[in-house]
């Protein structure tokens, strides 16, 4: 989808698709974004293994964004996460630090990031570790397959239960 633009010639907010029953949409989340517990189970697969299994997922929530599920660290064998050297900051949660991902002979490279010592409000993000879904064999919310959000920077989880349009895409940076 590419964004409307003003008069100004820079880009206006894309008009929301309107959630149906049960649907929730992006444009409704609030910024700065919120974190919330969740209890959903969530496997990851890479290298043909699943790399984690839990019911006890986070989610970081931000206007026009996917959420970004955050897994406990120690929903992972140990092995799988491999610390690298980088980091990046986010004005809400603070400075990522970043994993290469390995399972069943695969190296998903800098596909998982952390935020060791996080912002206020964003603590619980100390003991997770989030990934790309891009970069995994597949990655499940209840059993339904998740569709990655565009973008080399973005992480986002795109279910059937969350409309967009997602920022990410071409043409999308300035919303």
């Amino acid at each position: 989808m590419t964004p409307a633009h003003s008069n100004s010639g820079f880009p206006r907010r894309p008009q929301p698709i309107k959630p149906l029953p049960g649907q929730e949409s992006v444009w409704d989340y609030p910024r700065p974004p919120k974190l919330e517990q969740r209890s959903e189970r969530v496997v990851v697969r890479l290298g043909g293994q699943i790399i984690a299994d839990t019911t006890k997922a986070a989610r970081v929530l931000e206007t026009s964004h996917p959420p970004v599920y955050y897994l406990p660290l120690d929903a992972f064998p140990a092995g799988v996460l491999i610390p690298v050297n980088g980091t990046s900051f986010c004005e809400f949660k603070g400075v990522a630090h970043y994993f290469d991902v390995t399972a069943g002979g695969v190296i998903a490279a800098r596909a998982g990031w952390t935020y060791p010592d996080p912002s206020q409000g964003f603590e619980a993000l100390s003991t997770r570790v989030a990934l790309y879904p891009s970069h995994m064999d597949s990655c499940e919310v209840d059993g339904v397959q998740v569709n990655f959000q565009e973008g080399d920077f973005y992480g986002g989880w795109i279910t059937p239960q969350i409309v967009g349009p997602f920022k990410g895409g071409p043409g999308t940076t300035g919303w």
